[in-house]
């Protein structure tokens, strides 16, 4: 299968394809002529790369686990759990942190824009929004 075959059956550009294979998620087969060639596997590879980076992982990290990845681009390896759980925990608290800012945040405008905020009801708004529960408006 050629890049542009791939590209139309996975609707990944072929840069990307192609900045995949730089990065080692991808590879190819070159031509007598130089033009690439995937194996019949790469639509599903490819698929998986995109199901990783989908889920916060980098490049970096996904070259290290898409060996693991089987079956579906849902399904990996359990000796994979202890790692994309510690990858779940470190944005969790990337979470909590960026939240405690937007409070702290909400609270400084609040105090330097009250009375111009509290009339258009902007101050407010940006506190309760503040407080949500992630996830929720």
């Amino acid at each position: 299968m050629k890049i542009g075959e791939l590209s139309r059956e996975t609707g990944v550009g072929v840069r990307l394809l192609r900045y995949y294979e730089e990065q080692g998620l991808l590879s190819s087969e070159r031509t007598p002529g130089g033009q690439r060639v995937y194996g019949p596997d790469a639509p599903a590879v490819v698929r998986r790369i995109r199901a990783l980076l989908g889920a916060g992982l980098p490049t970096r990290v996904i070259a290290e686990v898409l060996d693991c990845v089987c079956g579906s681009e849902a399904e990996i390896e359990p000796c994979l759990s202890p790692m994309l759980v510690a990858r779940l925990d470190a944005i969790d608290e990337q979470i909590h942190d960026l939240q405690d800012t937007r409070s702290s945040l909400a609270a400084l405008v609040a105090d330097t824009e009250g009375g111009q905020l509290a009339d258009s009801g902007r101050a407010r708004d940006i506190l309760v929004a503040g407080s949500a529960t992630p996830g929720r408006s």
